[in-house]
């Protein structure tokens, strides 16, 4: 028995193909975070980050909404098209940040701060958004903390670095839930300065999520969308990148004639890949839509609740 196994580009190309009629056929739109494999941002009919990702499902005309992203993501294409087919190419793409905050104890904490208005970072749950009075994301966290009364107290939820930084940023003294990425978490200071040795020409540049001790080697901090913005518009021609190194292919897209050099994990390790981002596949995403699952569903009692906060965020924004 003779068996041909042909090249991934071809059956990559065949997969486009066969993606973009299921889009005609289901009129659908493919929403993929800067994480994504590099097949599924080259797929996608919209790239971006939380915050661009929010809006553009937020105005929408598509029936179908494929969501090439991790479950709280498309949880908000959800709650803000509760009327659209939502669909996650693979429902175990979860987040590490969203499941440090788990509904129950955070209800708790809240309880503890009765008079705090809660701004949460879109990387949670339904239900964290639901019981949040705003939600923001990396690209505007400042921004909505800075129009907030000074004389209000806030919590911050449920990323601890960011809150860090947005305390920094704003001079606020905010009360942070102790959450963290387990991405972001793995850069590594000490190897961090190790490679800005061997390249000392790179500027480093760093997302907020990173801890404390990394953000203050980078020469720019931002959301992911800031990052590959300042890395076309920099005089610099090369960057150690300190985020999930998904976004390195749009970097190297929009500025081929740089070099782009992802930041070290612990030990050197290859740990800054997020495992739940990685497990959306291009042929996942032909599957979700041929398929019409995996869906995703929430009551319409948590999406009216949810959908509140993200709305203030938007106008906020």
């Amino acid at each position: 028995m003779f068996t041909t196994t042909l090249p991934r580009q071809s059956l990559t190309g065949d997969l486009f193909m066969a993606i973009n009629e299921l889009k005609r056929e289901l009129n659908a739109v493919i929403l993929a975070h800067y994480y994504q494999d590099p097949d599924i941002q080259d797929i996608a009919d919209y790239l971006g980050d939380s915050l661009g990702l929010s809006q553009q499902a937020a105005t929408t005309d598509a029936e179908v909404i494929v969501f090439a992203g991790v479950h709280f993501m498309a949880e908000t294409a959800k709650i803000l098209n509760p009327d659209k087919l939502v669909l996650l190419p693979d429902l175990n793409a979860g987040c590490s940040l969203a499941d440090s905050c788990p509904p129950e104890a955070f209800a708790t904490f809240k309880a503890k701060h009765p008079d705090h208005l809660v701004v949460s970072y879109i990387n949670c749950s339904a239900e964290i958004k639901a019981m949040s009075d705003i939600i923001c994301t990396s690209s505007n966290a400042v921004k909505i903390i800075r129009q907030i009364p000074e004389e209000q107290p806030i919590i911050f939820a449920p990323d601890r670095n960011l809150g860090r930084y947005v305390m920094e940023q704003t001079g606020r003294n905010l009360v942070l839930w102790q959450g963290s990425c387990i991405v972001h978490e793995t850069f590594c200071e000490k190897s961090l300065v190790q490679l800005q040795i061997q390249h000392p020409e790179a500027e480093i540049i760093a997302h907020p999520e990173c801890e404390p001790s990394v953000l203050r080697h980078a020469n720019y901090i931002g959301s992911t969308t800031a990052l590959l913005k300042y890395s076309q518009q920099s005089s610099k021609s090369a960057f150690i990148v300190a985020t999930e190194p998904g976004i390195i292919h749009q970097m190297e897209k929009r500025a081929p004639q740089k070099r782009f050099i992802p930041a070290p994990g612990l030990n050197n390790c290859a740990c800054n890949e997020c495992p739940y981002m990685r497990l959306n596949t291009l042929e996942k995403v032909y599957l979700a839509m041929k398929n019409r699952e995996p869906e995703i569903t929430l009551s319409p009692k948590l999406i009216a609740a949810a959908r509140g906060p993200i709305q203030r965020m938007l106008e906020l924004s």
